[in-house]
């Protein structure tokens, strides 16, 4: 068997949660383990937030915005070197690095309560997650199992303590050369968090079928193992093998 999800389709393994709670690693992992596409939603958000800076337009500008979203042209690549998250390009230009900044962190928040931005980007990351080629899709995010893909195969809501979370935001923007206090990444976190959670579009929030794991003290590869295994246990339920 195929492994594959409903019938005509890829398997969707949606990732949602709050910052910091480890979905961009987790979901790379999870990928590259059961041979799905990756698709970083919160990566195309920090895109659009940053083409949005370099245009002099206003993140609560919608009209600007708007006109903006048809010209973003937004692709994944596989890492340059081992140990890496998969590259992000905007047109050609290799933006991995300079969308990972707190500033854009706060930008990608801003553009991301926008509803002429989160209707824009919506068939995007639809598309990248059933492309034919695709034998299935993890996808991460805040709105993936409520919003994208309600009907995902497998939904899941990773979280951790916002004390964990502000840590490991900040030892990540330390080994990048980058000096911050810790206690200005936990504000930031609250911020965040609270941006994310009370907004009127689609907010954070888990799936009501989610399955909700808290990552607080684990290590990632427990993490991918506990995805892993629920995502084999899935198919395997309806006869299907993995590989």
């Amino acid at each position: 068997m195929t492994g594959q999800g409903k019938p005509g389709r890829p398997f969707i393994v949606a990732i949602d949660g709050p910052a910091g709670a480890g979905k961009s690693s987790v979901s790379r992992l999870l990928a590259a383990r059961l041979g799905y596409a990756m698709v970083d939603t919160g990566a195309i958000y920090r895109t659009v937030a940053l083409v949005a800076r370099r245009s002099g337009v206003g993140y609560q500008d919608d009209a600007a915005l708007e006109a903006l979203l048809p010209g973003v042209r937004i692709r994944f690549a596989p890492p340059s070197r081992a140990g890496e998250g998969q590259r992000v390009f905007l047109g050609e230009e290799d933006v991995s690095a300079e969308i990972r900044t707190p500033a854009m962190s706060l930008g990608a928040s801003a553009v991301s309560a926008r509803p002429v931005v989160r209707s824009g980007l919506l068939d995007l990351q639809r598309r990248l997650a059933l492309a034919p080629e695709n034998r299935g899709a993890v996808l991460e995010g805040r709105d993936i199992g409520t919003v994208v893909f309600p009907d995902a195969d497998v939904k899941f809501f990773l979280t951790a303590s916002v004390e964990e979370r502000a840590r490991r935001r900040h030892a990540e923007l330390r080994a990048r050369g980058e000096e911050i206090a810790l206690d200005d990444v936990l504000a930031d976190q609250i911020r965040r968090d609270r941006d994310d959670s009370q907004r009127a579009v689609a907010p954070l929030r888990p799936a009501h079928d989610a399955v909700q794991v808290d990552t607080t003290g684990l290590s990632l590869e427990a993490v991918v193992e506990q995805l892993a295994g629920t995502v084999v246990g899935r198919l395997a339920g309806r006869g299907e093998a993995q590989g």
